[in-house]
């Protein structure tokens, strides 16, 4: 593999899984998002900013960076299985306490469900745009059943046009494309671009971005996990762009373990506002 390191400090490796370390205190998770070129470089700003204070730890979900790439069906199950597996390293490292932890986009239906699954490993949780929330439509079908469309990812990963359509889905307009939507029409990060380009050209690198494509990725009962969470949650999302319609977090509205920033921002306001983002994640950790 050629692709450059995403992400400055140490490089874990653990059941073909891939994972940043940096800096020193206590433990902060950092789950990226899933598309068709993700990568742990999506939360950049906020590893960069984390590490001053704590022990961050960043993985690449399978599929993606340098975890495994291989030819297989990627579900929420084994996006979940991954934050388990990580979650036991965090813990190894740091100790056997509840771990705080933020994820972006659709990362947060896997770490909220890992938080489901295992309440004790987890003590805040921080969801960036969190999908599951468009919409009027509700979520709380079959435990572990998924939004896949039936017979769709095995069309896309047919071998003799799977590769040419990822090839066409990543060309560099078309990834710059879908950044500037994410960002709502405002100036994208060109190095988040640029290693975007580059994860996307690795060996392996479309049999993730398919399943996703396929909507197998998305839990069909993903309200249901929501209204489970028992932990301290802090919701984020922006005004601009293609992510959002949240009209579906009236549903948590009310509970005393949830609160909701609404940011002048697109998808991600990390990029855009990191001081102010970084301040009030801060406070909401430090509780």
């Amino acid at each position: 593999m050629t692709l450059p390191a995403a992400l400055p400090g140490e490089r874990l490796r653990y059941e073909g899984l891939h994972c940043y370390v940096d800096g020193s205190g206590p433990p902060l998770l950092l789950v990226h998002s899933v598309n068709a070129a993700a990568s742990a470089a999506e939360v950049r700003p906020l590893y960069e900013h984390a590490r001053r204070t704590r022990t961050v730890f960043a993985p690449d979900l399978p599929g993606y960076g340098f975890s495994e790439r291989i030819d297989r069906l990627y579900t929420p199950r084994l996006m979940t299985d991954a934050l388990h597996a990580t979650v036991r390293q965090i813990q190894a490292r740091c100790g056997p306490a509840p771990v705080d932890a933020l994820a972006v986009s659709l990362g947060c239906e896997f770490l909220a469900r890992a938080a489901v699954e295992q309440p004790a490993d987890f003590r805040r949780l921080a969801l960036v745009s969190p999908t599951g929330f468009n919409g009027n439509a509700v979520r709380r079908g079959p435990p572990g059943s998924t939004r896949a469309v039936p017979g769709l990812h095995r069309v896309l990963s047919h071998p003799l046009w799977a590769q040419g359509l990822f090839k066409q889905l990543t060309r560099p307009g078309v990834v710059r494309f879908f950044l500037e939507k994410t960002w709502g029409g405002k100036a994208i990060d060109e190095a988040m671009y640029q290693y975007a380009v580059a994860t996307a050209r690795e060996p392996g690198a479309r049999f993730a971005p398919l399943s996703f494509l396929g909507g197998g990725l998305f839990s069909a009962d993903i309200h249901s996990i929501y209204e489970a969470l028992g932990q301290p949650v802090w919701a984020s999302h922006g005004v601009r762009g293609d992510f959002t319609d949240y009209r579906g977090l009236a549903m948590i509205s009310g509970r005393p373990n949830w609160r909701v920033s609404v940011l002048q921002t697109g998808a991600l306001p990390y990029f855009e506002l990191p001081a102010e983002f970084n301040a009030a994640m801060d406070a909401f950790f430090a509780d």
